[in-house]
């Protein structure tokens, strides 16, 4: 049922509601139109601003402020309502694991707390959802590892045995477990899917001796995040790496790091290879577009008040799992 409906039914006049078990309806409908305000646009200062399908930037004069907003998309169309909370989860994921892997590599973090950002910056509506970072020149292409098969890299496998020139074991399942984590770099699309590149493509593109040392720290990266996740349940099946040069030349990690939606989480517990497996993503929200026949074109369908708060749950489960830490925002 539409949240507008849900109110509307949650609304009427007191001699409508027979029992007991109706206020309480009425109140937690109540609850949930009040919480399901999602953030889909910020607007801060006179900074100069672009967005993205999730975050907006702002261009302060000495850093980046990272805004990351409740926007969601799905098959490459943003839906017209977000997810409360979920630009949060995002954020606060990402500083837990720059915190977690600093010694791996650099990062562009520089603080998440708002008296450190200018004045006119210090609003509530962004208060967890945003990052202050050092600003850098972006390493034009994706860098994925995989250590589970699928998506796109199950696609490829299916028609040549191999992943971005990787030749990997004949036989794999849908999810198998690779025998070793793989670097497979994509090329960085302004819109549509990114498209798989192989590693001598990716060094052409931005040269080999930068491409090698990304190649060693987004593996070393992954495999720490990986042995590290397992123990709290989670299965890294895969995730992107974007990096980025300082201007004192420092190659540092950017942008989102080991979130819900720039990696495959799936629930250790409920894992068979040779089918798709359960997510801590956006799964509920593409099976519904599945379910109504969604033809992936824009306009989005609003999603339903049940979508978004299960797709939020799923998200604030990802951040309490990996932290071990009750969501502030919950």
């Amino acid at each position: 049922m539409p949240l507008r409906a849900h109110y509307e039914r949650t609304t009427q006049p007191a001699s409508a509601v027979k029992t007991g078990l109706d206020l309480l309806r009425m109140q937690w409908y109540k609850e949930q139109v009040m919480r399901s305000t999602a953030v889909l646009t910020t607007t801060i200062g006179n900074y100069p601003k672009r967005s993205g399908k999730v975050r907006d930037i702002y261009e302060l004069p000495e850093a980046l402020l990272l805004v990351a907003t409740d926007r969601i998309s799905a098959y490459d169309v943003v839906m017209p309502n977000g997810i409360p909370d979920k630009g949060r989860v995002l954020t606060q994921i990402s500083a837990f694991w720059m915190d977690l892997l600093s010694d791996v590599t650099p990062h562009h973090m520089l603080s998440t707390d708002l008296e450190d950002l200018p004045e006119d910056c210090r609003t509530e509506e962004i208060e967890g959802r945003f990052m202050l970072c050092r600003k850098a020149e972006v390493v034009p292409v994706e860098c994925v590892v995989r250590g589970y098969l699928a998506g796109s890299g199950w696609r490829e496998y299916k028609e040549s045995q191999s992943i971005c020139g990787v030749e990997l074991p004949a036989k794999l399942k849908q999810a198998s477990e690779l025998p070793e984590p793989i670097f497979t770099p994509a090329t960085k699309a302004e819109s549509g899917h990114d498209e798989n590149i192989s590693f001598e493509r990716a060094c052409e593109i931005a040269g080999r001796d930068l491409m090698t040392e990304i190649r060693d720290r987004s593996t070393r990266l992954y495999r720490r995040a990986q042995a590290y996740a397992a123990e709290h349940g989670i299965l890294v099946a895969d995730t992107k790496f974007e990096w980025g040069i300082d201007p004192d030349g420092t190659l540092m990690l950017i942008d989102e790091v080991l979130t819900p939606d720039s990696s495959r989480f799936w629930p250790a517990d409920q894992y068979k290879p040779g089918r798709d497996q359960p997510s801590f993503d956006k799964q509920f929200v593409r099976d519904y577009l599945d379910k109504i026949k969604f033809d992936r074109t824009p306009p989005a369908p609003a999603l339903p008040v049940e979508i978004v708060q299960k797709t939020r749950a799923k998200y604030i489960e990802a951040y309490t799992r990996l932290t071990g830490k009750q969501f502030p925002w919950a």
